[in-house]
């Protein structure tokens, strides 16, 4: 099955790659919302998970290639794929999404920025590797995946990631962030602004405080790629909140905001987590905001 879905973005080449699918409790990615409410947009298993992509996007940039998030990695053990129902995380090398690069075209070693929106493990697990002997076991200690990057997050968010607590150090791991620090490739952000020309970060806080999402514009073309400020196109209804969220108030005006500015500018939404759905533009429906023109994820029935 295809990992990836290639278009263009005004006068750049874009891939959306995905890298693996996590099932996660159906009641914690919808919060408050009961349940007879929303398993009817997607269903859960038997034990009440649903399946939630692990998608990355890729920019070919004249300034060299773009990676925004990097999916989970190669460093968890089994008990934690079962714990989080890890599938088709990787085949032909060391992990989905560098089967997905190759797939779009280009060697994993030719990313010259990774840009994360934040550090939790699903986001941020692919920025390190480490290698394994023939039984699986870990022979070193985890080190960059794209040893040539600039690595580029937050500076409260990278700072919020080394002091967690007893709700927030599961989602932390610091294999997935110390050693890119250890080799000295951070590029710290300190609010909005510019990342390469026609990159920007906008900030989404409420999933965590320091959250961002990723503006890519071009030719008068834009694209947002939200993140967990709106995981999927489930959760494009403002009170939709996840409760992992850990301000889901601020997560409400993130939302609002990103409502106004993706109607007025008709920017795409790509969805990191939708297992069906890789972006599409909002309309007015009926009920309020609702997303017009789709596109579906590789392997998939959904879609417009």
């Amino acid at each position: 099955m295809s990992r990836v879905h290639s278009f263009a973005l005004g006068g750049l080449r874009c891939h959306t790659l995905e890298t693996g699918i996590q099932h996660l409790d159906g009641g914690a990615m919808f919060g408050v919302v009961p349940k007879p409410l929303w398993e009817r947009r997607i269903a859960p298993d038997t034990r009440n998970r649903i399946p939630l992509a692990m998608r990355c996007l890729l920019i070919e940039h004249p300034d060299g290639l773009v990676l925004v998030d990097t999916g989970l990695g190669n460093k968890e053990d089994p008990r934690f794929h079962e714990i989080y129902g890890i599938e088709n995380a990787g085949q032909g090398g060391r992990t989905g999404l560098e089967d997905a690069i190759r797939e779009a075209g280009h060697e994993p070693d030719a990313v010259r920025w990774v840009i994360n929106t934040h550090l939790h493990f699903d986001h941020a697990g692919g920025n390190t590797w480490i290698e394994r002997d023939p039984d699986g076991r870990p022979v070193a200690a985890a080190r960059p995946s794209f040893p040539s990057a600039s690595y580029v997050v937050q500076r409260g968010e990278l700072e919020y990631a080394r002091h967690t607590n007893e709700r927030t150090r599961a989602s932390y791991l610091p294999d997935n962030f110390d050693p890119v620090d250890a080799a000295g490739r951070w590029q710290l952000l300190d609010g909005e602004g510019m990342i390469l020309p026609g990159i920007s970060a906008r900030l989404t806080p409420g999933h965590v405080p320091h959250h961002q999402s990723i503006l890519v514009e071009s030719g008068g073309e834009g694209l947002c790629f939200l993140a967990d400020v709106m995981p999927t196109r489930h959760h494009l209804p403002l009170p939709w909140i996840m409760g992992y969220d850990l301000e889901p108030l601020r997560t409400l005006e993130s939302k609002r905001r990103l409502h106004q500015e993706a109607m007025a500018s008709g920017w795409w939404l790509c969805f990191e987590h939708d297992p069906e759905v890789v972006m599409g533009r909002l309309r007015e429906g009926d009920r309020g905001v609702e997303l017009g023109e789709q596109v579906a994820a590789p392997g998939s029935s959904d879609g417009p």
